[in-house]
C-alpha cells in the first residue's frame, strides 16, 4: 500500500503530481511501477482535494463574518 505525507503543502502535492503524470506519459516504466505511480496519483488528488475543501469552508466563513460586520 502507498502512503502519502498528509502535510506537505498543496503545492507540493500538486508538484508530485504532475511528476508522475509525466512518468505515466513517458512510456518508459513497467506495468507494476504503472500501477504504483497511479495509486499515488491517486491518492495525492484526494489529498489535494480534501485541502481545498478545507480552503473553500475557509473561505464561506470568512464571507459570512464579513458580513455580520458589515450589518452591524
Amino acid at each position: 500500500m502507498v502512503k502519502i505525507d498528509k502535510n506537505i503543502t498543496f503545492e507540493e502535492n500538486l508538484k508530485k503530481l504532475e511528476d508522475i503524470v509525466d512518468q505515466l506519459e513517458s512510456g518508459e516504466i513497467d506495468i507494476e511501477k504503472s500501477v504504483e505511480l497511479y495509486e499515488k496519483g491517486m491518492l495525492l488528488k484526494n489529498n489535494c482535494e480534501e485541502k481545498l475543501k478545507k480552503v473553500e469552508l475557509q473561505i464561506k466563513k470568512i464571507k459570512v463574518e464579513n458580513n455580520k460586520v458589515q450589518k452591524e
